[in-house]
């Protein structure tokens, strides 16, 4: 029973991961040597850029729609090589579905644990 209790209650930890997965998905052009189309290196930066915002507004100030706000990043990565056009073209399609699927499931998980909570007891969060 330990265990449901340690995913039961929102940590500080899982917000540093997010900030960490932001950071990769920004650099995931670079990473996979794939920073040669503009829109597509454009879009891993702007959505890395709102993951990693979004998990750090978590950190300072615990509200519901931060998760929301990375579950749609995280659905908007997923789809990302399909609107794009770089599905078949390397690595970076694998990336982006990987990594969004953990900033999905992440941010799920979150809202999960806060959905209960109260506007002060969300207040509370990391103190």
């Amino acid at each position: 029973m330990a265990g449901i209790r340690i995913l039961g209650v929102h940590r500080t930890w899982e917000d540093w991961v997010g900030i960490l997965l932001g950071v990769l998905i920004g650099l995931s052009p670079w990473s996979t040597g794939q920073e040669d189309n503009q829109s597509v290196m454009w879009n891993a930066i702007i959505i890395g850029v709102l993951v990693l915002s979004l998990a750090a507004f978590e950190l300072v100030d615990l509200h519901r729609w931060e998760e929301t706000g990375e579950i749609a990043c995280g659905l908007w990565l997923i789809a990302s090589p399909y609107i794009f056009g770089y599905v078949g073209t390397g690595l970076l399609q694998y990336w982006h579905f990987g990594l969004g699927a953990v900033v999905v499931l992440l941010a799920a998980m979150e809202l999960w644990q806060d959905w209960k909570l109260s506007d002060k007891e969300l207040a509370q969060h990391g103190m």
